[in-house]
């Protein structure tokens, strides 16, 4: 192969890869797209981790108010509503804090905190930015903004309550 050939080869290879692997962006009320993020303790995590359950991605910042009132306030909703198949994972901006200070405070929250995700979900006209997933992989809620208690329990608690696969699949028998 000539090197000219090489050279169109390559043009073209690198115009069409992003076509082939990028993902679909989320669009609330479809199956929510796949995403991979790293925990701050090394843990990798998947969409396909959270089958069955009710997902909250929530992108957030060190230097952000509402974001301070916010992590708090999911922290405690978790730990309340964790039994009944709420999980949460949190992702920081890029460059918010050095992982130093992100350590501690990923101590004291009960769910995972990851500095970066790979996949379609991002912040989108600012931080906090929150994406919920329901038990059945539908994204049902992508919006920029803070959550405060009653917008927490409007949105959670029906998807909560819904069964999940294994439950509907034992009432049909």
């Amino acid at each position: 192969m000539t090197l000219k050939q090489r050279v169109v080869l390559t043009t073209l290879f690198m115009a069409f890869v992003p076509l082939l692997g990028s993902a679909r962006e989320p669009v609330v009320g479809e199956p929510a797209p796949d995403f991979e993020v790293t925990t701050l303790d090394g843990k990798k995590l998947r969409l396909a981790d959270y089958e069955n359950q009710v997902l909250v991605i929530n992108f957030w910042a060190t230097w952000c108010t509402p974001c301070k009132i916010e992590l708090p306030l999911l922290d405690t909703y978790f730990a309340l509503q964790q039994p009944h198949g709420l999980r949460v994972v949190a992702v920081t901006t890029e460059n918010s804090a050095p992982l130093s200070a992100l350590k501690p405070l990923a101590a004291k929250v009960h769910f995972p905190m990851a500095r970066s995700m790979r996949g379609p979900y991002r912040v989108m006209t600012g931080v906090p930015t929150n994406y919920v997933i329901d038990r059945r992989g539908i994204l049902r809620y992508a919006k920029a903004g803070a959550f405060d208690l009653d917008a927490l329990n409007g949105i959670l608690v029906p998807l909560l309550r819904e069964q999940t696969t294994s439950q509907q699949s034992a009432g049909s028998q």
